[in-house]
């Protein structure tokens, strides 16, 4: 059996999910974001994580989470509050998630469970003025 696409799986995921849509339609990246890219926005990837080869197709994958959100001059709403709002989202998405179908193609995968290692933590880019981004964790079990 060949190793799941993990990225594209929970990419699939997240694009159908609609508190996400609501706040960044089709902007989930992986593995970072475009350069220039609109915010708010998703950017995700595999850091590491776990597989047996006791029972294969099935790895459980560690995934970094960053949601961006870009201050503009004179908004009443901080970006550091609209990134939070966007982890809030994707916390919702995930968090808890079980046995849940994800279809690509004529394929049908499943999220077997998801669950934050690490809650948001808020930063400031210090490369980038005006960015924000909240980064958490999740542990994500696949088939």
């Amino acid at each position: 059996m060949s190793m799941l696409d993990s990225n594209a799986i929970i990419r699939a995921y997240l694009a159908a999910d609609a508190g996400l849509i609501a706040l960044v339609g089709a902007r989930i990246y992986c593995p970072r974001l475009p350069e220039n890219a609109t915010l708010p926005a998703i950017g995700f990837f595999v850091r590491g994580g776990t597989s047996t080869p006791y029972i294969p197709g099935m790895p459980s994958p560690s995934v970094q989470f960053d949601c961006w959100a870009l201050q503009y001059i004179g908004e009443p709403t901080p970006a550091s509050m609209r990134a939070r709002e966007l982890y809030r989202a994707l916390y919702d998405a995930l968090q808890g998630i079980q046995n849940t179908k994800v279809t690509i193609g004529t394929t049908d995968y499943y999220i077997l469970s998801a669950i934050e290692e690490v809650q948001g933590q808020d930063l400031v880019d210090t490369d980038i003025p005006n960015y924000f981004r909240v980064l958490t964790f999740f542990s994500v079990m696949l088939r």
